[in-house]
């Protein structure tokens, strides 16, 4: 069975569909020394696939296990493999591996925080992507500004922008004191900046952004800004299920580190060493980055909302689903009644 040379790269984990199609419009990408057409499809793998002139492999897809890390994504690292500006990026302290490479579940810009996924599976990425897939994004944003109930309603209504409308499926106050206010936000695609742009469309600025969950999977506060986890097979399985995907048979994780708990202090030496090697200049400049994370509160607003959100305790390769069923307006009504969570909606 043939599929489309843009699918089969992108599940190689050489970059995204839409990436790849740029690379074939360019003149880039050759099969068995033809410059590649968009609509040019693969019947056998065994054909030479060259990328600017260099050989690519590209494996049948159940010769690659589907892995999924999740990393807690400190502000200043960019989401891009190399930058030729030498700034840090969010792949430069993940594992190596052989046979495969990670590939980026969606992008969060520089001045953006939180949580991201990395797989080595191409066709994952790019479903959990799609916004035809619908899955739900989480967000802890702080805004300078005047905020009215208007300006919320406006959001969930929707909002014009310059790619096209949008809007947020949920928005929750937390609190704030003077022209800072803090929401939870959760919208269903990745477009460049969107939450962003949204709340400037209204006249208010973004002074903070974090990205607290993915689907019903959430950030833990045990993860350390810059560390990260690879995630079991129950958690892989959950994210190919949102994107009706076949379930993954295999995972590296075993039995002996299953029930092991995130060492959270190793994670910030390790963090912190590696910030060491690739900044001599001024190492600990950089680890203030990354010091007193346990003191900050990095992912929930207090501790007292940590059993309402849902953030559990994360085992060696797990992370524990949250106790909130997810955001939609109609099915939060629970999470969101002000005298048991202290939050409240404005509608």
């Amino acid at each position: 069975m043939s599929e489309k040379l843009q699918k089969v790269l992108a599940r190689a984990g050489l970059g995204s569909r839409r990436e790849i199609e740029t690379m074939i419009q360019a003149g880039r990408v050759s099969v068995n020394g033809t410059a590649a057409k968009l609509g040019n499809r693969l019947d056998s793998l065994s054909k030479n696939i060259c990328i600017d002139g260099y050989t690519v492999k590209v494996a049948v897809p159940s010769e690659i296990m589907c892995r999924v890390l999740v990393y807690n994504k400190p502000e200043g690292e960019l989401c891009t493999r190399s930058d030729p500006q030498g700034r840090r990026t969010v792949f430069d302290r993940l594992p190596r591996i052989k046979g495969a490479r990670w590939v980026a579940v969606g992008r969060l810009d520089a001045n953006t925080s939180g949580l991201m996924f990395f797989t080595t599976d191409g066709e994952l990425a790019n479903r959990l992507m799609h916004p035809n897939c619908q899955v739900q994004r989480e967000y802890m944003v702080r805004v300078f500004g005047k905020v009215n109930e208007m300006i919320i309603k406006n959001l969930v209504c929707g909002v014009a922008l310059e790619d096209g409308k949008a809007r947020f499926e949920d928005v929750v106050y937390v609190g704030g004191k003077g022209m800072n206010h803090t929401f939870y936000v959760v919208i269903t695609e990745g477009r460049n900046r969107e939450v962003r742009r949204m709340w400037e469309s209204q006249g208010v600025t973004v002074s903070r952004l974090k990205r607290i969950r993915y689907g019903n999977l959430y950030l833990n506060k045990e993860l350390p800004r810059g560390g990260w986890v690879e995630l079991e097979l129950a958690d892989v399985n959950y994210l190919r299920g949102l994107v009706k995907m076949l379930p993954e048979l295999e995972t590296i994780i075993t039995s002996k580190t299953k029930n092991h708990k995130i060492h959270s202090q190793k994670i910030r030496r390790a963090v912190y060493k590696h910030a060491e090697r690739i900044d001599t200049s001024e190492p600990h400049k950089y680890y203030s980055a990354y010091r007193g994370t346990q003191g900050e509160q990095t992912v929930a607003p207090s501790n007292l909302f940590q059993d309402k959100l849902g953030y559990g305790k994360l085992n060696h390769g797990q992370l524990v689903q949250g106790k909130r069923s997810g955001c939609v307006v109609n099915s939060t009504k629970n999470r969101l009644d002000k005298s048991s969570s202290g939050r409240s909606r404005i509608r």
